[in-house]
C-alpha cells in the first residue's frame, strides 16, 4: 500500500507538469536549455549565432511569453521536487499512513499542494515577465502578494495547541481557486482569447452542408 501511495502521490504532483513538458517543451532543444537553466547563456548564444548565419531568428527568443512559460515551469518543477522529495522518500514505507501522528491525508494534501504550486509558478512566470516588460508593476505586486498569501495559508496545515487536526482544505481550495485565476490571466496575457477556446471544440464550429 505504501508503494501504491508513493506512485499515486507522485503522479498527482508531477503528472500534469510532465505532460506539459512532453507536449510543449521536449521537442524544442532551446526550451530544454532554458528549462534546466544550465549554461543557458552559452546555449542561447550558439543558437543566436546559428540563426544569424542561416538568416533566421529563433522564434522562442523573440517570443517572451514562451521564455517566461518555460522558465516558470522549470522553476516550479524544481521547487516542487525540493519540497516533496523527503516526503516521497518517507512515503515508501513501511507503515507510513501519517508521519509522527499526522493526518492520513497528509501525503495526498501535500501532492495536491505541490501540483498547485508548480502550475502557479508557471503562470506567475508569464505574469511576472509581462509586468516587468511592459512596466506594469501592479502585475509584479500581484504575483508577489498572491505568493505570500498562499504560502501563509499553508501554515494552516500544521497542528497547534488549540487545534489537533490540520485544516488542509483551508489551503488547498484557495490554492486551486488562485491557480484557475492566474491561469486565465496568464492565458490572456500570452494572447489567448475566448474565441481560441471555442475553436478547440469542433462541435460548436461544425458547419452544415446541403446537397442539391
Amino acid at each position: 500500500m505504501t508503494v501504491m501511495e508513493f506512485f499515486g502521490c507522485t503522479f498527482i504532483a508531477f503528472g500534469p507538469p510532465f505532460a506539459l513538458f512532453v507536449f510543449t517543451i521536449a521537442r524544442d532543444p532551446l526550451r530544454i536549455i532554458v528549462l534546466i537553466a544550465r549554461k543557458a547563456d552559452d546555449g542561447l548564444q550558439k543558437v543566436s549565432q546559428t540563426g544569424q548565419e542561416m538568416h533566421m531568428t529563433p522564434r522562442d527568443i523573440t517570443n517572451k511569453h514562451i521564455m517566461a512559460y518555460v522558465s516558470g515551469l522549470g522553476f516550479g518543477i524544481l521547487s516542487g521536487a525540493f519540497s516533496t522529495v523527503n516526503v516521497l522518500a518517507d512515503m515508501v514505507g513501511p507503515g507510513t499512513i501519517g508521519i509522527y501522528g499526522d493526518s492520513k491525508y497528509f501525503f495526498v494534501a501535500t501532492a495536491f499542494l505541490t501540483l498547485s504550486f508548480i502550475l502557479l509558478h508557471t503562470f506567475w512566470g508569464v505574469i511576472f515577465f509581462n509586468g516587468l516588460d511592459k512596466k506594469q508593476y501592479y502585475m509584479v505586486a500581484l504575483v508577489v502578494g498572491s505568493h505570500m498569501l498562499l504560502s501563509c495559508l499553508t501554515l494552516l496545515n500544521q497542528r497547534t495547541s488549540s487545534r489537533d487536526s490540520p485544516l488542509y482544505l483551508a489551503s488547498i481550495l484557495p490554492a486551486y481557486v488562485m491557480t484557475v485565476i492566474m491561469g486565465v490571466l496568464a492565458y490572456y496575457i500570452a494572447g489567448g482569447s475566448l474565441a481560441n477556446v471555442r475553436s478547440c471544440f469542433p462541435c460548436g464550429n461544425a458547419r452544415k452542408y446541403e446537397i442539391d
